[in-house]
Protein backbone atom coordinates (compact mmCIF):
# COMPACT_ATOMS: atom_id res chain seq x y z
CA UNK A 1 0.00 0.00 0.00
CA UNK A 2 1.84 3.07 -0.89
CA UNK A 3 0.37 6.42 0.36
CA UNK A 4 0.59 9.94 -1.24
CA UNK A 5 3.80 11.80 -0.06
CA UNK A 6 1.81 14.35 0.14
CA UNK A 7 -1.16 13.31 2.00
CA UNK A 8 0.55 11.73 4.58
CA UNK A 9 -0.50 8.12 5.97
CA UNK A 10 -3.84 8.81 5.65
CA UNK A 11 -4.75 8.47 2.04
CA UNK A 12 -4.01 5.82 -0.19
CA UNK A 13 -3.57 5.38 -4.57
CA UNK A 14 -5.72 2.47 -4.88
CA UNK A 15 -8.17 3.07 -1.82
CA UNK A 16 -8.54 6.43 -0.95
CA UNK A 17 -9.40 7.52 2.71
CA UNK A 18 -8.34 5.28 4.94
CA UNK A 19 -10.31 6.87 7.52
CA UNK A 20 -13.74 7.51 6.85
CA UNK A 21 -14.31 11.14 6.87
CA UNK A 22 -16.74 11.40 10.16
CA UNK A 23 -13.71 9.56 12.45
CA UNK A 24 -12.22 12.88 12.08
CA UNK A 25 -15.41 14.46 13.78
CA UNK A 26 -15.70 11.84 16.36
CA UNK A 27 -19.41 11.59 14.41
CA UNK A 28 -20.59 14.88 15.19
CA UNK A 29 -22.29 16.63 12.01
CA UNK A 30 -23.48 19.80 13.90
CA UNK A 31 -21.24 21.87 14.04
CA UNK A 32 -21.40 24.37 17.41
CA UNK A 33 -20.43 27.88 15.79
CA UNK A 34 -22.64 29.06 13.04
CA UNK A 35 -20.79 28.74 9.69
CA UNK A 36 -21.73 28.33 6.13
CA UNK A 37 -19.88 27.37 3.05
CA UNK A 38 -18.59 31.39 2.66
CA UNK A 39 -17.96 32.01 5.87
CA UNK A 40 -14.46 33.46 6.58
CA UNK A 41 -12.30 31.68 8.90
CA UNK A 42 -8.58 33.46 10.35
CA UNK A 43 -6.05 32.14 13.00
CA UNK A 44 -5.86 34.31 16.12
CA UNK A 45 -2.42 33.33 17.19
CA UNK A 46 -4.01 31.99 20.17
CA UNK A 47 -2.65 28.12 20.93
CA UNK A 48 -5.74 25.53 21.69
CA UNK A 49 -5.17 24.42 25.02
CA UNK A 50 -6.84 21.32 24.47
CA UNK A 51 -5.57 18.04 22.26
CA UNK A 52 -6.67 18.38 18.74
CA UNK A 53 -6.36 15.93 16.36
CA UNK A 54 -4.12 16.35 12.87
CA UNK A 55 -7.24 17.52 10.90
CA UNK A 56 -7.89 20.33 13.39
CA UNK A 57 -3.99 21.24 12.93
CA UNK A 58 -3.89 21.08 8.89
CA UNK A 59 -7.39 23.13 9.10
CA UNK A 60 -5.48 25.96 11.68
CA UNK A 61 -2.50 25.63 9.18
CA UNK A 62 -4.93 27.19 6.28
CA UNK A 63 -6.15 30.04 8.33
CA UNK A 64 -3.30 32.50 8.31
CA UNK A 65 -4.96 34.76 6.17
CA UNK A 66 -9.12 35.05 5.95
CA UNK A 67 -10.42 31.96 3.82
CA UNK A 68 -13.37 30.85 3.52
CA UNK A 69 -15.13 27.37 5.02
CA UNK A 70 -15.71 26.08 1.25
CA UNK A 71 -11.76 26.03 0.30
CA UNK A 72 -10.47 24.77 3.83
CA UNK A 73 -13.07 21.74 2.76
CA UNK A 74 -11.64 21.06 -0.56
CA UNK A 75 -8.37 21.22 0.85
CA UNK A 76 -8.64 19.04 3.26
CA UNK A 77 -10.65 17.00 1.42
CA UNK A 78 -13.16 16.57 3.58
CA UNK A 79 -17.31 17.00 3.52
CA UNK A 80 -18.75 20.36 3.98
CA UNK A 81 -20.23 19.62 7.28
CA UNK A 82 -16.90 17.71 8.72
CA UNK A 83 -14.39 20.56 8.20
CA UNK A 84 -17.47 23.02 9.93
CA UNK A 85 -17.27 20.48 12.77
CA UNK A 86 -13.58 20.97 12.68
CA UNK A 87 -13.34 24.54 12.65
CA UNK A 88 -16.52 25.24 15.06
CA UNK A 89 -13.83 23.32 17.57
CA UNK A 90 -10.93 25.65 16.65
CA UNK A 91 -13.49 28.43 17.27
CA UNK A 92 -14.89 27.07 20.60
CA UNK A 93 -11.24 27.18 22.03
CA UNK A 94 -10.31 30.80 20.48
CA UNK A 95 -8.11 29.25 17.79
CA UNK A 96 -10.01 30.69 15.09
CA UNK A 97 -12.37 33.56 14.36
CA UNK A 98 -15.29 33.64 11.98
CA UNK A 99 -17.19 36.74 10.43
CA UNK A 100 -19.49 36.30 7.38
CA UNK A 101 -18.44 37.34 4.03
CA UNK A 102 -18.39 41.01 2.96
CA UNK A 103 -20.48 41.63 -0.29
CA UNK A 104 -20.48 44.45 -2.54
CA UNK A 105 -23.48 46.35 -3.14
CA UNK A 106 -23.46 45.64 -6.65
CA UNK A 107 -25.83 42.81 -7.94
CA UNK A 108 -24.07 39.52 -9.10
CA UNK A 109 -23.50 39.17 -12.49
CA UNK A 110 -25.48 36.30 -13.88
CA UNK A 111 -23.35 35.33 -16.58
CA UNK A 112 -20.16 35.17 -14.28
CA UNK A 113 -22.22 32.34 -12.45
CA UNK A 114 -23.31 30.75 -15.26
CA UNK A 115 -19.19 30.46 -16.16
CA UNK A 116 -18.72 28.86 -12.72
CA UNK A 117 -21.58 26.66 -13.13
CA UNK A 118 -20.29 25.54 -16.64
CA UNK A 119 -16.73 24.78 -15.10
CA UNK A 120 -18.25 22.73 -12.41
CA UNK A 121 -19.77 20.48 -14.79
CA UNK A 122 -17.71 20.07 -17.12
CA UNK A 123 -15.40 18.58 -14.14
CA UNK A 124 -18.08 16.26 -13.27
Amino acid sequence: MGSLPQDGPWLDDAAGRLIRPYTVSDGRTRPTAALDLLSMVRATGVEPLVHLGPEHTQALGLCARPTSVAEIAAYLRLPAVVTKVLLSDLVDCGALTTHAPRFDDQPTDLTLLEAVLDGLRRRL
